[in-house]
């Protein structure tokens, strides 16, 4: 049986915002969130939200790390995997969040058993669903 999408809450759909800001559906259908640690992961959905109509951002490295909750190694960490992944550029004080071309292609990763219990900070690489991200950013801002 075939699932009918309907609007569940009519007076809260989503409109387009006057700001620029958008985030590609590769992103996820490509499988590159799949290679994404947490930390990375937060970094790409921070840069695609303060970033211009040419993908180009240039926050500091103490107020992303501090808006994001991570440490100055942890940022360049972030911004190293994402670079190696090919999501960003970077040149001091600049970043720039690049273009998913269609000849970019990542492999999956095999599947992971679900995590039982996520914390605010996850010690591992083991990358996480957007989903995951945006539970971790709940249960952290209820702390």
């Amino acid at each position: 049986m075939k699932t009918v999408k309907h609007v569940l809450c009519p007076e809260r759909v989503r409109l387009v915002p006057e700001q620029f800001s958008w985030i590609d559906q590769a992103l996820v259908q490509r499988h590159f969130i799949d290679r994404c640690d947490t930390r990375a992961a937060a970094l790409y959905l921070f840069l695609l939200t303060v970033a211009d109509a040419q993908g180009l951002s240039y926050y500091g490295a103490p107020t992303i790390a501090g808006r994001l909750h991570l440490s100055i190694d942890e940022l360049g960490a972030a911004r190293e995997q994402l670079m190696a992944l090919d999501l960003i550029a970077y040149q001091h004080p600049l970043y720039q969040v690049l273009s998913l071309s269609d000849g970019q292609r990542v492999q999956p990763r095999a599947p992971r058993p679900a995590a039982a219990s996520l914390a605010p900070r996850q010690t591992s690489a083991a990358p996480l669903s957007l989903a995951q991200l945006l539970s971790l950013e709940r249960r952290h801002a209820r702390l």
